[in-house]
């Protein structure tokens, strides 16, 4: 059954006692009763100066959760800011979601398009202002405007409404069911799924929440960079829960496989891209508590989830009770509580279903199974969205090159497969280009390897379509052997971290 409309600040005054620990970072435990006491202040803060509509720029930290909570308790519209952004996503953001104001560790790099600084909030996290709004519409009833990880140059802005954020957290909760649950955030604090599944939902089932920089788990950027500062960092914090994306749970395999004692784990849920089974099935029989699920920011996060209760080992998860899903012509198509609609997009506003682009179906016990993608929409094992057509044409910008198709589906990178138009040109002009695309784009959408194909696609007719776009299964199947050569395999972990408390 669904619940009442009770919100994550008045239901964790209600849990109690005050002195409870309720986030934690390598330095400071916050009870309840001071992370009240700072949401207030922060909250005072950005009502002082005029705040309706924040941007929320920083590393994992307390003041991000912090200022984050603030904006629920003050009616603020919170638009978090992924890190991993260029500065060209960053700046489409502030337009587009008409932003009066931001939050962030890095005030230098957004004082042009703010003019008035504040004293520090939430610890390092300094408050830049405009004093003004831009009069850029969104729908009524916006709380957070959520970025995905930006599939072209200009990402889209899912706006959601605290209510339906609140809901999805007690869902998902009760889904879980564990009490009072040590969570250690894993993925960025911008990323919806570890703002709603990894603070929110924790926070409602009376646990603690732990936060780390995310150098400290060893990211570089959006990338994993130090297996063993992931290890390690597990090993300090011993948390109960996870929320993993599959390049991570492929990590823990291969670390437990390599000696890793692993923490007392009682949930890890993974997510945000394809899951092998059969690396589900392993971390199972290794010890680890996998379960699969599914979502989309559209829905305000996870729409379906194995756990102890309802669980199909190969399945999606089995649908969470406040949403429904449906099929259309193969695709899967979410209701229940749907987006407000996109950002800048009027069309899109107040819909009554959500067509996922995913090809799948609902089996007779509720449990969601997905075949593949109805579109090109490329899914990194580290769950960024890619359309691979967006990295093609910045490659194709130079006249030197005549093909380039991009893959990366379920991997932890770009790769792509490319032409010259003169066939003299020698590799180290072909990398020069690439070098020089990728600068033009983010970390994650970064062609990391690549392979000259033999000949311009043009000269096969079966690998292209009539008006001359790549058929991307036929030159995948033509060059399976090149492609699986430029992901090579993850490296053994030289050591394995320890199990300190």
């Amino acid at each position: 059954m669904l619940m009442s409309g009770e919100a994550l600040l008045e239901r964790m005054q209600r849990q109690g006692p005050d002195h409870r620990v309720v986030l934690r970072d390598n330095n400071e435990a916050l009870t309840l009763t001071v992370l009240q006491q700072r949401i207030t202040a922060v909250g005072q803060l950005l009502q002082e100066a005029g705040v309706s509509r924040l941007g929320l720029h920083a590393d994992n930290s307390l003041g991000w959760i912090v200022v984050d909570l603030a904006c629920r308790a003050r009616g603020i519209v919170c638009v978090p800011l992924p890190l991993f952004f260029t500065s060209t996503q960053l700046l489409h953001v502030l337009g587009s979601c008409g932003l009066d104001a931001i939050v962030t560790a890095n005030a230098d790099q957004f004082s042009t398009h703010f003019k008035f600084r504040h004293n520090s909030v939430a610890g390092e996290l300094t408050l830049l202002s405009n004093g003004t709004r831009m009069a850029v519409p969104l729908p009524e009833g916006t709380g957070k405007v959520t970025f995905t990880s930006g599939s072209t140059g200009t990402p889209k802005g899912v706006c959601l409404g605290w209510d339906q954020l609140e809901r999805q957290a007690r869902v998902l909760a009760e889904a879980v069911g564990l009490d009072a649950p040590r969570h250690l955030c894993v993925l960025p604090l911008s990323t919806l799924l570890e703002n709603v599944a990894g603070v929110y939902a924790p926070l409602w089932a009376g646990g603690e929440v732990v936060v780390c920089p995310l150098a400290d788990l060893g990211f570089h950027g959006s990338r994993l960079t130090s297996p063993l500062q992931f290890l390690e960092t597990l090993s300090r914090v011993q948390p109960q829960t996870l929320i993993l994306i599959p390049q991570l749970l492929h990590l823990l395999v291969q670390a437990v496989k390599n000696g890793w004692q692993p923490p007392k784990l009682e949930f890890i849920a993974v997510g945000g891209s394809r899951v092998a089974p059969v690396l589900v099935q392993e971390a199972r029989k290794l010890g680890l508590p996998v379960y699969e699920g599914y979502g989309l920011s559209e829905c305000a996060s996870v729409v379906s989830l194995n756990t102890p209760a309802h669980d199909l080992a190969g399945s999606a998860g089995h649908v969470l009770p406040h949403v429904q899903l449906s099929n259309a012509n193969g695709e899967l198509v979410v209701s229940g509580n749907t987006m407000l609609g996109y950002v800048g997009e009027l069309q899109s506003w107040y819909p009554k279903t959500i067509a996922t682009g995913d090809i799948g179906h609902v089996d007779g016990n509720g449990f969601v199974h997905i075949s593949g993608r109805s579109k090109n929409l490329l899914i990194s094992s580290y769950g960024r969205n890619i359309a691979p057509e967006w990295v093609e044409s910045e490659l194709l910008a130079t006249p030197l090159l005549a093909d380039a198709v991009v893959y990366g589906d379920a991997q932890p990178y770009c790769v792509a497969l490319v032409s010259p138009r003169d066939p003299a040109t020698p590799d180290a002009l072909i990398q020069t280009v690439i070098n020089a695309t990728n600068m033009r784009l983010p970390d994650y959408a970064q062609v990391q390897r690549w392979h000259r194909l033999p000949a311009m696609l043009a000269t096969n007719p079966q690998l292209l379509t009539a008006n001359g776009r790549p058929r991307r299964a036929a030159i995948a199947a033509a060059f399976a052997g090149e492609l699986a050569a430029l992901y090579p395999a993850t490296p053994a972990l030289s050591r394995t971290a320890g199990a300190g408390a």
